[in-house]
C-alpha cells in the first residue's frame, strides 16, 4: 500500500472511532473490555499512547534506509515480553487517569490523532522513521502498524459497547493486505469469511475450529504478534 492509502486507511479509521466514542456516558467509559484488565476509557487510552508516539518520531532525525517492514515489526522478541506489556497497561492507565472524564479524553484522542495526520500528510513517500523499540521503518509501514491498533482495538471497543463494529473497508483492506499480503481476495473467499469474520478470527476475537486452523495454516496467512 503506498503511504496515502495507509494515511487514508488511518485517518477513517480513527474518524470512526472518535465518532463512536462521542457522548458515551461515564458508565460507558467504566465498561470492562476482552482486552483485561483496560476499561473502555483505558484501551482508548493505549490506542491514543500509541498513536502519540508518532510527532516524537517524526522530530527525531530519520534513519539513512528501512530496515523492518510493518509485518517484520509485530515479531514475537522482547517488546511483547510480560515486562514490556506490564508498562504498556500502566501507560495507557495513567494517560486514561489524567483525563477529567470520558469527554475529556474522546476530545484528547480526536485531537492527537489529528495532528498524527496532518504532521504525515506533510512526509514524502519514502520517509524513514525510528521506532521506540529501534526499528527503522518507512513511515507509511509504521502507519500501517497504527491501523492495525485503531482497527482491532475498535472491535474489541464495540464489543464492550454491545455497539455493531464501525470497522471502515479501507481499514479492513489495509489489514487484511498485511496479514494476506497482496492478494487477499483469494484467500478470503477460499475461507467463505467477510472482512469482520477474517478479523476476528485472525485476531483470536472469534475461535478457529480445527478444520478452520488447518485451512488458514495452509493459506499461509501472516499470524502477528499483539500486544
Amino acid at each position: 500500500m503506498s503511504h496515502g492509502q495507509v494515511l487514508e486507511a488511518f485517518r477513517l479509521e480513527a474518524g470512526a472511532l472518535s465518532r463512536a466514542v462521542a457522548g458515551l456516558s461515564e458508565a460507558d467509559w467504566d465498561l470492562p473490555t476482552r482486552c483485561e484488565p483496560w476499561s473502555v476509557r483505558e484501551l482508548l487510552g493505549h490506542v491514543r499512547v500509541v498513536i502519540a508516539w508518532l510527532p516524537g518520531m517524526l522530530d527525531a532525525p530519520p534513519p539513512d534506509k528501512a530496515e523492518v517492514s510493518a509485518v517484520e515489526y509485530y515479531r514475537p522478541d522482547d517488546r511483547f515480553a510480560p515486562q514490556t506489556n506490564t508498562a504498556r497497561i500502566a501507560l495507557a492507565q495513567d494517560h486514561a487517569a489524567g483525563q477529567s472524564s470520558g469527554a475529556a479524553l474522546a476530545g484528547d484522542f480526536a485531537a492527537t490523532w489529528q495532528r498524527v495526520d496532518r504532521l504525515c500528510c506533510a512526509e514524502s513517500e519514502d520517509r524513514v522513521v525510528r521506532t521506540r523499540h529501534g526499528d527503522a521503518m518507512l513511515l507509511s509501514q509504521f502507519l500501517l502498524t497504527r491501523v492495525v491498533e485503531v482497527a482491532v482495538h475498535g472491535l474489541d471497543l464495540a464489543e464492550a459497547l454491545g455497539r455493531e463494529p464501525w470497522l471502515t473497508p479501507q481499514a479492513a483492506d489495509a489489514v487484511l493486505e498485511l496479514l494476506l499480503g497482496p492478494d487477499k481476495m483469494t484467500a478470503t473467499l477460499e475461507l467463505g469469511w467477510d472482512q469482520l469474520t477474517f478479523l476476528r478470527k485472525v485476531t483470536g476475537r472469534e475461535p478457529l475450529d480445527a478444520a478452520e486452523t488447518a485451512q488458514v495454516e495452509q493459506l499461509g496467512i501472516r499470524w502477528l504478534t499483539l500486544g
